[in-house]
């Protein structure tokens, strides 16, 4: 199955998603991986998930990526008298690490890091944002708050801490236990939550090792003054905008998207842009124009891939709305301005022999019309740097790999096919050219470019570009 498009698509998979049935509909209709959000459901559902997307890659001969997305140290209240209470502007209010009263004199915040970490005029955002209270006097279990945006409270909603690190893991105890059981399941990536420092991703990576790749969500302010160091230290990046949202001004985000993307890009590294893309197919079957707009504005900005949350995993519409994103990634690429604007953010080449044999094979493949680019790639390093360069031409990537195949499945432009070792140069020349004519990206009177390292089978040593005919 060869897409039209080359921006992927995440779907989140839930209980509008999880049967095997729909899994294989939404795959048809474009998925490229699916994501198993853990903030969510039982491990075994997660489990069955898993196991009926590994039986529909195999029904179907293509590799399908699996995300795994750790809940994070979520920050929420505790449990309320009544289970809500009602504040308003300029009302003071009183936060407790301990206590069950919940009332306007206790509402509980069983964390620690939070009181460590607050100071006065630090800002509590209750609520997704909803609600905004300012930290005025601290004491040792308890803080003292002065409301600026009332409204209603209610159990265990979740505090953002804006500019604020707190001193904590972002792998809790329910993590770590979720990232072993998903690790010994074959998750193919593993999205960490609220990376606030790269210390974060060190940590994760010392759990995950090469099992998995290693997604940062970048969600937290902080994540952003370090942002190149994390980004250098993950294996691909997600511009969570949700939470970001919530925690920087709103009309801040659409810049430090572009800039997440573009820092990706030049750092060859995948990047997912999710939350909220066609939030409104959650319960209708279209989109709003603003939101197509949204879709549009990620792919012209060379994402590579866009993601479904809640549309996929609970909404009403979950095979439209991966319908809807294909159509409009589709008319994107399509149209005009898409080229012009994907090669005029094209990142400079580093000045090593991989990287200018990837940027090598993707001028040459298009000055001449090439009918694809095949790639042997074992890590998928090779494959990133051709696409870095976002090229007109399709990019076929083999690997002996079938845990690279599906990592593969997140990056711009890449068909992956797992495909045995090869043995010597013509071996190589006549296995790409029958892999490309197998899959339909290339057909007699065709040429090809073929890129490879030698000696095969050695990651790094992208030395290697031939042009040949389909005969």
């Amino acid at each position: 199955m060869r897409r039209s498009r080359r921006a992927k698509i995440v779907a989140t998979v839930g209980p509008a998603s999880c049967e095997p049935e729909m899994l294989r509909t939404l795959f048809e209709a474009g998925v490229d991986t699916f994501r198993l959000n853990f903030s969510h459901g039982a491990r075994e559902d997660h489990a069955k998930v898993h196991a009926a997307i590994r039986a529909l890659e195999l029904e179907m001969g293509r590799p399908i990526g699996i995300l795994l997305d750790l809940q994070g140290p979520k920050i929420r209240l505790g449990t309320l008298r009544d289970g809500s209470l009602t504040i308003a502007a300029g009302e003071a209010i009183r936060f407790v690490q301990e206590g069950t009263l919940g009332d306007r004199t206790a509402i509980p915040l069983p964390h620690p890091e939070v009181f460590a970490a607050a100071a006065p005029g630090h800002d509590l955002l209750i609520d997704d944002g909803r609600l905004r209270v300012r930290v005025k006097s601290l004491f040792s279990n308890s803080l003292e708050a002065e409301v600026i945006i009332g409204g209603r409270l209610s159990d265990h909603k979740g505090v953002n801490l804006p500019g604020t690190i707190l001193d904590v893991s972002p792998l809790t105890a329910k993590d770590r236990a979720d990232l072993d059981f998903g690790l010994r399941l074959g998750v193919d990536w593993v999205a960490l939550s609220f990376v606030q420092r790269p210390g974060d991703v060190l940590e994760a990576r010392g759990l995950i090792g090469d099992r998995a790749g290693l997604i940062a969500k970048i969600e937290k302010p902080a994540a952003l003054d370090r942002i190149d160091d994390i980004i250098g230290l993950s294996d691909a990046v997600m511009v969570a905008r949700g939470d970001l949202g919530v925690e920087i001004p709103h009309e801040d985000v659409p810049g430090r998207q572009k800039e997440l993307v573009r820092a990706c890009r030049l750092a060859v590294k995948p990047v997912i842009v999710a939350t909220q893309m066609l939030d409104s197919m959650v319960s209708t079957p279209t989109p709003t124009r603003a939101e197509a707009s949204d879709v549009a504005t990620a792919i012209y900005d060379g994402a590579d891939a866009v993601m479904l949350s809640a549309e996929s995993a609970v909404g009403r519409y979950p095979c439209e709305a991966v319908e809807m994103m294909e159509r409009i990634i589709c008319s994107t690429e399509r149209h005009k301005m898409y080229r012009s604007i994907v090669d005029a953010l094209r990142p400079d080449e580093e000045q090593t022999p991989p990287h200018a044999v990837a940027a090598a094979a993707a001028g040459l493949a298009s000055a001449i019309r090439a009918a694809a680019i095949v790639v042997y790639t074992s890590g998928g390093t090779t494959a990133a740097r051709i696409a870095r360069r976002r090229p007109d031409v399709p990019l076929l990537a083999m690997t002996p790999s079938m845990e690279t195949a599906r990592r593969l499945c997140l990056l711009w432009g890449t068909h992956s096919v797992s495909s045995t070792d090869v043995s010597d140069y013509e071996e190589m020349v006549s296995r790409a050219v029958s892999t490309a004519v197998d899959n339909q990206f290339a057909q007699t009177l065709d040429t090809v470019v073929i890129v490879a390292g030698i000696p095969f089978a050695q990651a790094g040593t992208t030395n290697n570009i031939r042009v040949i005919g389909v005969t």
